[in-house]
């Protein structure tokens, strides 16, 4: 097994990694470790529909990153005071094992005397609570698997990051977390940090094996245009997401009004306008305008502002609007 020291911090670049590694660096070695860890981020399952999983106002207000895995399974918070773990292995898989690459993380945290154990399912825990999440996939002749350790991750943020803006639901959701999920550093009979706990993590998986591979500046130049062409994309990590229905609701000085929406691919493909508000121009003037228009505020408020809505509803504006349906 070869370890990638991998200092990058930007989910983009380090899910590009392992895509490349995958698609088209052929190392020498069957299986390759990896050790890395995201500045604050959600990490959208594959077939998941990424404006259903989050809160991405709130994501947007705070800088927090939306990145879509080729793995499946579901969102999931990761920031700088936790850890991912990449296994690629030469050869695909029959079927999901989990066993096989959890072992190790296990075992290493066992030498840290944590009583982590494996839940049957996807999630390793201690003393049933949550702590790791794990995916795996198959591509191109590789076996991927990779998994989330919480050593210190902020849950407040992680709650109001995946939760609608509603005091009384984070609320409820923080004190949900606290009693399900858990982070290691809780449990160590001595405190370490988190470069510390890392260092000790894999010196433990790699089992004192000094095998490394150093990334070439060739490497992280595809690497980077891997992260910009794929997962930094709109298209990957929004428009990917499945058809759906969304009925939104506003209550303004005006008046209501109801939006129901089909999303497909990311755009509104279907718009119908309800409500008791008061307006004076034809309400499909606006439907028309919604159609086609990317399913994100920015694009919304473009296609409202280029109706004159301040001429044609009572009492309502425009960002009051793109707030409501997106």
């Amino acid at each position: 097994m070869v370890y990638i020291e991998n200092n990058s911090t930007d989910p983009f670049f380090n899910f590009a990694l392992e895509y490349y590694l995958i698609t088209e660096k052929q190392l020498p070695e069957d299986q390759i470790f990896i050790f890395w860890r995201t500045e604050p981020t959600l990490m959208v399952g594959k077939y998941q529909n990424t404006i259903e999983e989050i809160n991405q106002d709130y994501a947007q207000k705070n800088g927090i990153k939306v990145v879509r895995r080729i793995t499946g399974g579901g969102t999931i918070y990761t920031d700088m005071g936790g850890w991912q773990f990449s296994f690629i292995t030469r050869g695909q898989a029959e079927s999901i094992d989990f066993n096989k690459y959890i072992g190790p993380v296990i075992e290493g945290l066992k030498k840290l005397d944590v009583p982590a154990e494996f839940n049957s399912r996807n999630d390793l825990v201690i003393h049933g609570k949550k702590f790791s999440g794990n995916a795996q996939c198959m591509l191109n002749g590789y076996t991927l698997h990779h998994g989330s350790l919480l050593f210190n991750t902020d849950f407040e943020q992680m709650v109001k990051s995946l939760t609608v803006d509603d005091y009384k639901i984070i609320s409820k959701g923080i004190k949900s977390v606290k009693e399900r999920v858990t982070n290691i550093s809780e449990h160590l009979t001595q405190p370490i940090d988190t470069d510390t706990f890392k260092k000790l993590m894999v010196d433990s998986i790699m089992q004192g094996s000094k095998v490394e591979y150093q990334l070439t500046a060739a490497d992280r130049e595809r690497i980077k245009a891997i992260a910009k062409e794929k997962f930094a994309s709109w298209e990957w990590n929004y428009g990917k997401s499945p058809k759906f229905n969304i009925t939104r609701t506003g209550r303004f000085d005006g008046g209501k009004m109801e939006f129901k929406l089909d999303v497909n691919q990311g755009k509104i493909t279907e718009c119908h306008i309800y409500g008791d508000f008061f307006g004076t121009m034809d309400i499909s003037v606006l439907s028309e305008a919604l159609i086609s228009t990317t399913y994100e505020k920015e694009s919304i408020k473009k296609a409202i502002e280029a109706c004159d809505i301040k001429q044609g509803f009572y009492n309502i504006n425009v960002d009051e609007l793109a707030d409501i349906i997106c």
